[in-house]
């Protein structure tokens, strides 16, 4: 089921979601099975599977020439997804990603994952590669994910890249897109990112999930600038539990985000690696508790490949 059907058919409750990771190269599906077990029990509207770049280096030759390698550390998603849909009857959503795919690879993609009977994506820019400075686009590759979501929204009216393809062979996609609470860790500011959000809306985005925030007061003055901007898309917050306090410093230099004083000083004043994720656990339940009376229509949570926390969380407010 679509997530905006899901979303529609659900009266005045708030659901369950989350997003896991593929498992490393060398492991198998199981990695997957038992992350996912634990939260079966919380009957999740879906399940998001991230995508991962491959990464490219340049190994030294003894003839002084330079040979490009390609590591990929994780598998794809489609073959995850449909795993997890077969096993579990949940919608399982692939991160599609602009980053090291040509619009004709992105085609070929969505073909394969209409075909399994997958019909949610998140469309995502992605971030730059270890070796980039900034974000580059793979030729014939998209550079924004507005352009990702107009591809996806032809497709969805059949329309493929070559136009001698039979007419009426139309996907169904429903598309999800990120949203920043704090802005894009690249926007010059929210106002300017927020615009940018505008424009994937209006190419045939259907909802948003946001990036982690640990402070709501944050997300509710996007959702009230958002529907001030015109965007009126469900708007799915996403939470991610503090689980050490090297996160204090590591978070922020990952994503562009602020944590609230009161959990700086409260992580500060923790005598122990548990002690800090107790609260963390219970600075999210205060979170899920307060954005569930603001009435969200989904909680997604990241769960990094652990479920043990978010087990806890959700227990304590679903």
């Amino acid at each position: 089921m679509k997530v905006i059907d899901r979303i529609k058919n659900t009266e005045n409750r708030t659901l369950f979601s989350f997003e896991i990771l593929p498992p490393l190269k060398g492991q198998n599906i199981k990695e997957i099975y038992d992350g996912i077990e634990p939260l079966m029990e919380f009957n999740p509207a879906f399940v998001d599977v991230t995508y991962h770049r491959e990464e490219y280096f340049y190994k030294p030759l003894e003839n002084g020439n330079l040979e490009l390698k390609v590591i990929r550390k994780r598998p794809g998603t489609v073959g995850i997804c449909a795993a997890i849909q077969h096993k579990y009857k949940v919608d399982a959503i692939p991160h599609v990603l602009c980053g090291g795919f040509s619009a004709e690879e992105t085609e070929n993609m969505l073909i394969e994952l209409q075909f399994l009977g997958i019909d949610n994506l998140m469309a995502l820019r992605g971030d730059a590669i270890k070796t980039e400075t900034y974000f580059q686009a793979k030729p014939d590759g998209h550079r924004y994910a507005t352009e990702l979501v107009q591809q996806i929204k032809n497709l969805n009216k059949g329309i493929y890249i070559d136009e001698t393809e039979t007419a009426g062979a139309n996907t169904d996609f429903c598309i999800g897109v990120a949203g920043y609470p704090e802005k894009h860790i690249e926007a010059p500011s929210l106002d300017f990112d927020i615009q940018n959000l505008k424009k994937k809306i209006e190419n045939g985005a259907d909802y948003i999930v946001t990036q982690m925030f640990f402070d709501n007061t944050k997300f509710f003055n996007f959702v009230d600038n958002c529907r001030s901007e015109g965007i009126h898309v469900p708007i799915i917050p996403g939470i991610k539990p503090l689980t050490s306090s090297s996160q204090l410093h590591l978070i922020p230099q990952r994503f562009h985000l602020d944590f609230p004083n009161e959990l700086v000083e409260e992580v500060k004043k923790a005598d122990s690696p548990q002690k800090v994720r107790e609260i963390g656990v219970e600075w999210a339940i205060h979170q899920c508790k307060e954005l569930i009376e603001y009435g969200v229509p989904v909680i997604h949570f990241y769960t990094m490949g652990k479920s043990a926390n978010i087990k806890r969380i959700a227990r304590s407010i679903f």
